[in-house]
């Protein structure tokens, strides 16, 4: 079962995902966690206090993340880019995550920390990928690949018709040989 502040948080990221910044207040997020309101601020004192809580959760599932990159038995380049593609599934929940705190990147009073743990995110995957992959240009190359990959995720934007991510792995594979398992 679930715990509290873990209810709190599931639903403070599908009040952001689904409906915005301005939907998830307090009293949202506590009703759609079933809890009280005392009960949020309990766990989570302030709104503050939630968007840090996310911030949290996400380090974390990234940090899952980066460990399941550098140990895929396929390879780091291999698992980032079929997690990243639509239809790829990364465990842990970070594509939630990630997805709830893109929605309040903007205008937020707490930017600089939002900013900060995408920074810290996106250094964690490409350290993974470092640990493959010799070369930082190339790392880093497969990162922007699975960026792009990630991105057609999140918005729901399907590959070009006929090509997938076997056909970017075979391709990169040519150019990447530490990326052939």
């Amino acid at each position: 079962m679930t715990g509290a502040r873990d209810r709190v948080l599931d639903a403070y990221e599908t009040l952001l995902i689904d409906h915005g910044p301005g939907a998830a207040t307090l009293d949202a997020v506590a009703a759609a966690a079933e809890v009280s309101k005392g009960g949020l601020l309990y766990h989570f004192a302030s709104k503050d206090a939630l968007v840090t809580g996310l911030l949290d959760r996400l380090r974390e599932r990234s940090a899952a993340d980066a460990d399941a990159i550098r140990t895929s038995s396929d390879g780091a380049v291999a698992y980032y880019l079929r997690t990243s593609a639509p239809g790829g599934t990364i465990p842990g929940g970070v594509t939630r995550s990630y997805l709830a705190v893109l929605r309040i990147s903007e205008g937020s009073a707490t930017g600089q920390a939002i900013r900060d743990a995408l920074a810290e995110v996106d250094a964690d995957a490409y350290a993974a990928l470092r640990a493959e992959l010799d070369d930082p240009v190339l790392a880093w190359l497969a990162q922007l690949v699975g960026d792009g990959l990630y991105l057609r995720t999140l918005t729901g934007t399907p590959l070009p018709p006929g090509l997938g991510v076997e056909d970017l792995l075979a391709r990169l594979r040519q150019h990447f040989p530490a990326a052939d398992p």
